[in-house]
């Protein structure tokens, strides 16, 4: 159990105190646990400090029980991987992952054992004797968990490991760090901005904005209800919509407030559509192709959303086509 205790963080510029961090608490257990949010939300400084990299400025750190908000890296019993490899260049990759275990003075039969071991976990076999300029970056990415697997960390911190890496190997390696940490039983802490691979990645996130944590839960409490205007607009891209545009494309009235549409809730029809709670006539504005989904911008009483449709040519609209849209009222989500 790794547990953050108020944590707050301050720099100061320009004779003004800035905070990073503020009152942060967080209760982090074997569960893969995803950080996310935009840049200069605060994660990454978050990670920094779980490890020990930044001390807080105020707040407590456990692990486990054992105040460890002051003790140094090299003692927190945590291992870390980031998007810089930080490889050494002239050793192996044995040797790269053998130097940490070195440094404990354990027994050379356990060294080799434990290198062997997190080498077949990251699929590098026969890669041993290999210095990193001649690995891909997906395989030094490798060679970089199993560095972080090889100390059998209490917990292992990945802060934007995959951020460099090409979307077809960043699956490969999502699953590869998925499965380690259940074949561990790892406390693990995966920090990300990309909203997609938080969804992917995580038993539950922790969304952070402006230094604090806008919404924790399941991925799929975060994606279905969000419970601020941030965590819709991050997680999901919601249409976020007031009382008046809500009025508007739906016809009934709605109390002040924000409230929050997914786009692919809503239906979109040549035909006549009858089982949706509320029903309309939109034109299509314009639409873009997002892999296997089109996302149609629709002007719907001069209220302007946007809607995900999968990407079938029996079902697309055109530019300026009439059209009918419905949505049912328990996907027009409060914030």
């Amino acid at each position: 159990m790794l547990e953050l205790q108020d944590i707050c963080y301050q720099v100061t510029e320009d004779s003004q105190d800035i905070d990073i961090l503020r009152h942060v608490n967080l209760k982090i257990d074997d569960e893969f646990t995803v950080i996310t949010g935009p840049n200069g939300g605060g994660k990454s400084t978050m990670a920094k400090i779980i490890t020990g990299i930044v001390k807080p400025t105020s707040g407590r750190i456990l692990l486990d029980g054992e105040d460890i908000t002051n003790k140094d890296p090299k003692d927190r019993n945590i291992g870390m991987v980031f998007q810089q490899y930080s490889l050494f260049p002239n050793m192996t990759v044995e040797e790269n992952l053998s130097f940490g275990l070195k440094l404990q003075k354990l027994p050379s039969d356990e060294i080799g054992r434990r290198v062997r071991d997190a080498i077949d976990m990251v699929e590098l076999k026969g890669k041993e004797k290999e210095y990193p300029g001649n690995l891909s970056g997906g395989q030094q990415q490798r060679v970089a968990l199993a560095r972080g697997i090889v100390m059998q960390p209490k917990v292992l911190l990945l802060d934007e490991p995959l951020s460099a890496i090409d979307a077809k190997l960043r699956k490969s390696l999502q699953t590869s760090i998925r499965r380690i940490h259940k074949d561990l039983g790892l406390t693990s802490v995966f920090v990300t901005h990309d909203q997609d691979e938080a969804m992917v990645m995580s038993d539950v996130i922790h969304l952070f904005h402006d230094g604090v944590i806008e919404q924790s839960g399941s991925p799929v409490e975060v994606y279905t209800k969000p419970e601020t205007t941030f965590a819709a607009g991050f997680i999901g891209n919601y249409n976020i919509l007031d009382a008046n545009a809500m009025e508007a494309i739906t016809g009934k009235k709605w109390n002040s407030g924000q409230f929050a549409i997914r786009p692919e809730t809503f239906l979109l029809s040549k035909d006549t559509i009858t089982t949706e709670d509320y029903r309309m006539n939109g034109t299509i504005i314009d639409y873009v192709p997002r892999g296997n989904v089109l996302r149609y911008h629709i002007d719907i009483n001069g209220v302007e959303v946007y809607a995900d449709v999968l990407f079938r040519s029996m079902s697309m609209f055109n530019v300026g086509e009439k059209i009918n849209v419905g949505v049912a009222d328990h996907n027009c989500v409060r914030l």
